[in-house]
């Protein structure tokens, strides 16, 4: 062999080598995230996010580990958020207000969130197109969803022309919802009750004043504080006969009546393909915050059933999925 046969064969073995090497470390490196949520116990929503991030190769165990913290006393997960932030995360997944506390703990390390809130008006970014800072993700908040909740109440229960509405009046985004649900009660001739149920006892005079004020249905503005009480809710509807919409599906298996909304499942599984981007090196700024597209209607039959109300067949085929 030449000179420069041998010279150029050392040439391409190492350019080929490169690549393969490369390769390889990234293969072997396990990348390290932190999952925070507001809320007790575990939560399906991170089951949903470890999915999404199989299908995109990331395997806990293999490459990659995840250090999960949650608890409802918001105190105490201020303080794992520092926990995370001192453990030296790569990326922390932040669930609904926990993405709030994490951001207050670090303003370096990148934070996904999936929020049922108006993140610019909660001051988690600038801009959905742009969010400027160390956090990107997904809202759940769709404004036009809130009118045509109404809208679909209306439809399963024409009769009704009073109509309960439970909000947390401190939810990102919520006066928003309120003024559409407000113009929607106006063109279907509904009145309305707004009642703010911030607090457990906030909660109780709820229910006594709609006992009170005779009211006729119950629609509830989804978050996280209303989410908590779901099952609350739904038990409250039923023993007063009350027709009832919600905005995920969780409320209604929950024992809730009807929703309409985004499927949040489906969501946190895409929030792995944020977490895959900043692990390859986008920063958060980056990528655009996404709202659904996708809205699905569930209705539970079951509990139809046990309140006496018959649900009308035109509706009903619409629905993407039924709970009987």
């Amino acid at each position: 062999m030449t000179l420069r046969a041998i010279l150029t064969w050392l040439v391409l073995s190492t350019l080929l080598a490169v690549p393969f090497a490369a390769k390889a470390q990234t293969a072997s490196r396990v990348r390290h995230i932190g999952y925070l949520a507001a809320t007790a116990g575990p939560s399906p929503f991170f089951e949903a996010l470890k999915q999404g991030l199989r299908e995109l190769g990331y395997v806990e165990g293999q490459n990659l580990s995840i250090d999960y913290r949650s608890s409802d006393d918001r105190a105490q997960v201020a303080e794992l958020a520092a926990e995370l932030v001192k453990n030296k995360v790569e990326v922390i997944v932040g669930q609904g207000p926990a993405a709030r506390i994490a951001s207050a703990a670090t303003k370096t390390i990148p934070i996904v969130f999936g929020f049922s809130g108006d993140p610019i008006e909660a001051g988690l970014i600038e801009s959905l197109a742009r969010p400027g800072k160390n956090l990107t993700g997904m809202t759940f908040l769709a404004l036009d969803l809130a009118g045509k909740r109404l809208e679909l109440l209306k439809e399963a229960a024409p009769k009704i022309a009073r109509v309960a509405i439970l909000s947390n009046r401190t939810h990102p985004g919520e006066a928003g919802e309120l003024k559409e649900t407000q113009a929607a009660a106006q063109v279907l001739k509904i009145g309305i009750q707004y009642l703010v149920t911030t607090s457990a006892d906030d909660f109780n005079r709820a229910f006594e004043s709609m006992i009170k004020e005779k009211a006729q249905a119950m629609l509830t503005f989804p978050d996280a504080t209303t989410l908590a009480r779901s099952a609350r809710l739904a038990e409250f509807a039923i023993k007063q006969r009350l027709p009832s919409i919600f905005g995920w599906k969780e409320y209604v298996e929950a024992g809730g009546l009807i929703s309409y909304g985004p499927n949040l499942s489906d969501s946190y599984r895409r929030l792995a393909v944020y977490v895959d981007k900043i692990l390859k090196g986008t920063k958060p700024t980056d990528i655009p915050v996404e709202q659904p597209t996708r809205f699905e209607l569930v209705v539970n039959l079951k509990t139809a059933q046990q309140i006496g109300f018959v649900i009308p067949p035109n509706f009903l085929v619409r629905a993407d999925r039924v709970i009987r």
